[in-house]
């Protein structure tokens, strides 16, 4: 390929203070950038709005569905919990759209955190609310804005294990929701001792992974997203030659 492999990110967009402002900012944590960049690609951040999903992704080479707020339990045909968080439909329809046109197009995807989540739910899959309840504490999300200190295991047939390996993997989670049922063509990938479902991907497609944890916060490990820019470039590679 002629270029770098751009990478859609989707975002925030949110009330944001800088300088003198403060208003409604596309905005997203810089170590997803950094990740990116690691990994030899160039990031594009794709904010909600209200359409665009189908130009957006024939202009990129991959996909990461980003971290977040928890989605509209609606989604799955649930009432909300008392400790889910309020929805934010605009960018639950923006990244379902996303994602649909990368499955439809077959460009490489990352989902991390909320974006595992929305692969599962846009699959038919379904949640479970609050962990906590199920697991009897707050493992995976100890406090605001600290990272849970996890273990997985990685199933050996699959995508993730040709990645991270079959040995045990210490992983940097935020997250009090967490798979229940898992979506249609989705297969699980790994788990952490709690056997909380930390990983799905699609069997049939080269690159379609979620991980419950966050890659992109752990700039010691940047295995996944190398493998996604490496999926991107020859995804970019095949979308020219159909071209030629």
């Amino acid at each position: 390929m002629n270029h770098r492999p751009l990478i859609g990110v989707s975002s925030y967009l949110d009330q944001a203070a800088w300088g003198v402002w403060n208003q409604r900012a596309a905005l997203i944590p810089h170590s997803y950038i950094s990740a990116v960049t690691r990994a030899g690609g160039v990031a594009v951040l794709l904010p909600p709005q209200e359409s665009g999903a189908l130009e957006a992704i024939a202009s990129v080479d991959g996909l990461v569905l980003a971290g977040g707020p928890d989605l509209d339990p609606g989604n799955y045909g649930q009432d909300p919990h008392p400790r889910t968080g309020a929805p934010n439909l605009e960018r639950d329809d923006w990244e379902f759209a996303l994602l649909g046109e990368a499955l439809r197009q077959r460009i490489p995807v990352l989902g991390v955190c909320r974006g595992m989540q929305l692969m599962n739910v846009a699959m038919g899959g379904q949640l479970v609310q609050h962990l906590p309840d199920d697991l009897g504490d707050q493992g995976h999300q100890p406090a605001p804005a600290t990272f849970g200190e996890q273990t997985v295991r990685v199933r050996p047939a699959s995508r993730l294990a040709t990645i991270v390996g079959t040995d045990p993997v210490p992983v940097r989670c935020y997250h009090h929701q967490a798979v229940a049922k898992i979506g249609r063509d989705l297969l699980p990938a790994a788990w952490c001792g709690d056997e909380t479902v930390e990983a799905v991907e699609m069997a049939d497609r080269d690159f379609v992974v979620g991980v419950q944890w966050h890659p992109e916060a752990d700039p010691g490990d940047n295995r996944l997203f190398d493998a996604l820019v490496e999926a991107a470039a020859k995804n970019a590679d095949t979308r020219e030659a159909e071209t030629r």
